[in-house]
């Protein structure tokens, strides 16, 4: 069975039990497992993950700070040349523990995508998240990052404002950051705009997140000239976090429930702050010299799944 299928007949399903009488425990448990059996037989496209990490009620980063941080003080502006609404930064504490974060952060609005460039960052962006980036390795903060974005702006205006450059500085700078850097790619991972926050001591990935080096849309187009194979590009790509863990790009995968985590974010993010606990004890205790060769090391040996198991 299909996802759509499945999600059509999980409706229904869903339906029938909301008409239950409150007494009839033993038919709801029944639904219940059908609903479970259908979730279980279920086979997902990597076109599926696609369309999963699109949906427009898809949580987003604001969604994830405010459930796992404490006292988040937003900051603004790359002291520069401006203030860029895709890019949401600022500081929080943890369990206790200061840190910065630097999301790419879409809106849940039609407005509010248009005014955030819909999590496509502009050159201001990277900047103002290297200024934060600096900053935390100044007062040993670790730093966290949330990716969801399809890619950097392309505008005509970001391109004159010097978007490959600063995408290239946030790439130079994070790989010799003295502080821990650790990453969550939560719906889309695209293109440069996503590696400019991807160089760090850990990634993890949510369960129907794709992280690649372009849209399949735009993969089909340039490979094949042909727009319309872009569900064959996504199989030929490997953007799924199963593909990307099977290659040593991705340290672990955060489970989402069946159709992804709108339905449980609360569940998510207990899983998440469960693993960022553990990352922040690991690479916090280790000395400055060790966390950047480490870092290092790993994007040297990127994909090599060998290397990666020796560590």
């Amino acid at each position: 069975m299909n996802l759509k299928e499945a999600q059509r007949a999980i409706s229904e399903i869903k339906a029938r039990q909301m008409e239950l009488d409150e007494k009839d425990i033993d038919t709801w448990y029944q639904y219940q497992k059908q609903i479970h059996k259908l979730e279980q037989e279920t086979t997902l496209t990597a076109w599926d993950h696609v369309e999963l990490a699109r949906r427009p009620d898809r949580p987003k980063a604001k969604d994830y700070i405010e459930l796992l941080f404490q006292d988040f003080l937003e900051l603004h502006g790359d002291r520069r040349s401006g203030d860029d609404p895709a890019m949401l930064t600022g500081l929080a504490t943890f369990h206790g523990i200061p840190v910065t974060i630097l999301a790419q952060s879409k809106g849940k609005t039609t407005e509010e995508n248009l005014r955030q460039h819909f999590g496509m960052c502009q050159p201001e962006g990277y900047r103002k998240a290297l200024r934060l980036a600096k900053e935390a390795e100044k007062f040993h903060r670790p730093i966290i990052t949330f990716v969801d974005t399809p890619g950097a702006y392309p505008g005509k205006e970001a391109e004159e404002k010097g978007q490959a450059e600063a995408i290239a500085d946030c790439l130079c700078t994070f790989a010799t950051l003295k502080t821990p850097v650790i990453c969550f790619v939560l719906s889309e991972g695209g293109s440069g705009g996503a590696l400019a926050l991807s160089v760090a001591d850990r990634i993890f990935m949510l369960e129907y997140a794709v992280y690649s080096i372009l849209s399949p849309e735009g993969f089909a187009s340039i490979l094949w000239k042909d727009g319309s194979r872009v569900k064959e590009a996504c199989e030929v790509m490997k953007l799924t976090s199963a593909d990307l863990l099977e290659k040593g790009v991705i340290d672990q995968i955060i489970p989402e429930p069946f159709g992804g985590a709108a339905s449980h974010i609360h569940q998510v993010a207990e899983k998440m702050d469960e693993i960022l606990r553990k990352a922040l004890g690991e690479t916090m205790k280790k000395k400055t010299n060790q966390l950047i060769q480490d870092r290092y090391d790993r994007f040297r040996h990127l994909g090599d799944t060998s290397w990666k198991m020796s560590k």
